[in-house]
């Protein structure tokens, strides 16, 4: 992967803030845009204001000015109502509660006699959103002097999954080396983790799996948490919060217990202390990814226990700090059954309704393995009291 934000284009993806081409798209563009008014007090929007500030550099190519309050036209007006109070004069505070803390308000309007642009949401992470999809109008060419736009988010949790080894390897060779550098974390911090969470934000990505579903049960050692909570670090300014695969067995191999079985009040203890340590570290920490009695991985049912009773046992140790499971639903073995495609449907059609509130079962998009062309997976449709979640992937094979 480039390092060079600078010279390589493609580094920057769609972030690239290029002058128009067109002269009087740049002039108009410019007489539309003078200023820029928020108080942003936070990590969260002192991101958005650096955004953009650098979107406007670069697609008007000079600086716009931060003012203390708004004295003339092309004023761009940002933030939420608590953080820059001129905001509820112009978005009604019934609108920002329906767009919701990460859903977002674009609004020609006028404020003291003066046309201005206003950015809004009810939350800080929605400001954040809203530029971001400010900016991505003005780089697509999109007229700004009427803009009506309310918009919010389908999904709660919109992650990347990354199979990435502690080892610096990713599952079958995927997409290179892995970007996290586990030998130097948690006291060298790349700058590409900023320039990773800045772009997963730019497209609404809230969540980042840190490590391959086929855990490293290292990964819930004490040494790899902090290193985990140093990229929490880098990426909460952003809103992406950090989630972990789970190996099943790790009370096991890494606590030393002699079983694994979810029922066990001493392996139940353990996965509560190992919880509270993780958010002792990381406060936002999102939750548990899991892969249990497939392709040779530890779960329940080593222990004739479900899926349900697996996932649950988890879940119960994170609920106290907000946290889910995402219990992944591909599981087969070839000793047990030869065919894949009808395995999920059958361990998981039959426990609707048995999982946890905090408990998600994570279903690819296909029941054979994510196959280009592949029927609908059953289970989207037989699980009518669980949550279910999609799993696609977005990488080549």
């Amino acid at each position: 992967m480039a390092t060079d934000p600078v010279n390589d284009p493609g580094y920057r993806l769609w972030l690239r803030y290029a002058p128009p081409s067109d002269p009087a798209r740049l002039r108009a563009l410019g007489a539309a845009v003078h200023s820029i008014k928020t108080a942003a007090d936070s990590p969260v929007l002192r991101a958005a204001q650096r955004e953009l500030q650098t979107g406007l550099r670069g697609l008007l190519d000079r600086d716009v000015p931060m003012v203390d309050r708004v004295t003339g036209g092309g004023t761009i007006l940002f933030g939420t109502p608590g953080s820059c109070p001129a905001v509820k004069d112009v978005v009604a505070e019934r609108e920002l509660s329906e767009a919701g803390a990460e859903g977002f308000v674009i609004r020609s309007a006028a404020f003291a006699g003066q046309d201005l642009i206003v950015i809004a949401s009810a939350g800080e992470l929605g400001v954040l959103y809203g530029v971001f999809h400010f900016l991505r109008l003005l780089q697509a060419g999109h007229a700004i002097d009427s803009l009506a736009i309310s918009e919010k988010p389908k999904l709660a949790l919109r992650l990347l999954d990354h199979w990435d080894n502690l080892d610096g390897t990713i599952e079958r060779g995927y997409a290179g080396p892995s970007l996290w550098r586990w030998n130097e974390l948690p006291d060298r911090l790349d700058a590409r983790y900023t320039d990773y969470a800045r772009a997963c934000a730019s497209i609404g990505i809230n969540g980042s799996v840190l490590n391959n579903v086929n855990a490293n049960p290292l990964s819930f050692s004490s040494e790899y948490l902090r290193k985990a909570a140093a990229l929490a670090n880098a990426f909460r300014a952003f809103g992406i919060r950090v989630y972990l695969s789970a190996n099943f067995g790790a009370p096991k191999t890494l606590g030393k217990l002699e079983s694994a079985d979810t029922f066990d009040v001493k392996v139940a203890n353990w996965w509560k202390r190992k919880a509270d340590e993780i958010y002792a570290l990381i406060p936002d920490f999102g939750g548990f990814v899991v892969k249990a009695n497939s392709e040779g991985q530890p779960g329940p049912q080593d222990y004739q226990r479900t899926h349900a009773d697996g996932a649950n046992g988890l879940a119960d140790a994170v609920a106290p700090h907000g946290g889910v499971v995402m219990w992944r639903a591909f599981v087969y073995n070839e000793t047990v059954d030869p065919d894949r495609a009808k395995r999920a449907y059958i361990e998981f059609a039959a426990l609707d309704g048995k999982f946890r509130d905090n408990v998600m079962v994570q279903v690819k998009n296909g029941p054979i393995d994510f196959q280009p062309r592949e029927p609908f997976h059953p289970l989207f449709g037989a699980m009518s009291k669980t949550a279910v979640m999609a799993e696609l992937q977005i990488t080549q094979e």
